[in-house]
């Protein structure tokens, strides 16, 4: 069963929740925004389903809920932040922020960021270079739940990649997408369904593949982008590696096995060599490359043709990246995000243990 529930609700339930473990407004406000960001854009692994979650590890004291989020070193286009160990759905706007006044000085901004939780969605801070004009790219390691290719040890997140470009009357592209053939959000909610995962996105802990969205459960591991090696996999090996060492190795955050992991009760990895999470971000001002009405006339173009290319089957068209999270966003603002009675009751438990009337 799905319950259908005003975005609204979640925000203030949200913010609520943060403000009681000990946010201040501001950032309560921020996080809430990134986190329910998620649902709207139909990204539902990543939104209120993974609340209680931060709760968790809140409670267990691996969320400093009143950073002191600062810059530790930078040049005119570059900086690395340090997130105190705060929710990365308030370190990540943070360090994205810079990246773009950066972009507004010099043309472009990188910012690394260690000592930081998980972020969310990586759309959500890419798109943030939007509203300035600029071209904007996120990135973040994540838990060690993927196997390289040929291996049969966990020692990759699903570490997604996002670039949000903007354009002119169409609406901008954004890719966003997990270097895995799945995110660990989808087996979970395979899990709360009931259902098997399809072919290539997982393997037990043997190596062999299986089609069981518990197998992580029993030392399994999430499959690189392409499932096996005849089909790719080790391009999708390299781009989570990629991520993984702007994230982690450029930030001084931890990277590889050393990731810590988002469950709360899993214990965090020995030895660590670095700070909590990592994330890298960009932001590019267009006409630190070109006239930008050009550019956006350009990109109207690109989009336009890229859309109009003749589909396979004529009840499924060819779409733009960001496009089908675009179209989600606008369904669910005016009808509801819809909720699973799995993830529903969960919230329900949660505002009700910090007096929030659901």
């Amino acid at each position: 069963m799905v319950k259908l529930i005003d975005h609204r609700i979640l925000l203030d339930l949200v913010e609520h929740i943060f403000l009681k473990i000990g946010c201040p407004q501001s950032q309560a406000k921020i996080g809430a925004n990134t986190l329910v960001s998620a649902d709207l854009r139909g990204v539902d692994s990543h939104g209120v389903a993974r609340l209680s979650g931060y709760i968790r590890l809140w409670e267990a004291n691996r969320i400093n809920p009143t950073p002191s989020i600062c810059v530790v070193h930078e040049t005119p286009s570059t900086a690395v932040v340090d997130g105190d160990a705060g929710l990365g759905l308030v370190v990540a706007p943070f360090a994205m922020d810079i990246a773009i006044k950066k972009a507004e000085s010099v043309g472009t901004g990188w910012v690394s960021v260690k000592n930081s939780n998980h972020f969310g969605i990586a759309a959500c801070h890419a798109m943030r270079a939007l509203d300035k004009d600029m071209i904007g790219i996120a990135m973040t390691n994540a838990s060690a739940l993927v196997a390289p290719t040929f291996s049969k040890e966990r020692m990759l997140g699903t570490n997604p990649i996002c670039v949000a470009v903007p354009a002119g009357n169409e609406a901008p592209f954004v890719a966003d997408l997990a270097t895995t053939t799945a995110a660990n959000g989808k087996l979970e909610i395979l899990q709360r369904k009931g259902t098997d995962a399809p072919n290539g996105w997982i393997q037990d802990f043997d190596g062999t593949a299986t089609n069981n969205p518990h197998a992580l459960k029993d030392g399994g591991a999430l499959l690189p982008l392409g499932g096996d090696r005849d089909h790719g996999s080790h391009k999708g090996y390299a781009l989570g590696s990629i991520v993984d060492i702007f994230s982690g190795v450029l930030s001084g955050a931890n990277f590889g096995p050393w990731v810590p992991p988002f469950p709360a009760y899993v214990p965090m990895p020995e030895n660590q060599p670095g700070q909590g999470i990592g994330h890298f971000f960009g932001a590019m001002r267009i006409d630190a490359f070109r006239d930008g009405k050009e550019f956006k006339r350009d990109m109207d173009l690109w989009i336009r043709r890229f859309k109009d290319a003749e589909p396979i089957n004529t009840d499924q068209p060819v779409l733009i990246p960001g496009e089908p999270e675009r179209l989600m966003h606008e369904i669910r603002i005016k009808e509801g995000i819809p909720l699973l009675s799995a993830v529903y009751d969960d919230i329900k438990l949660i505002a009700e243990k910090f007096n929030f009337k659901f």
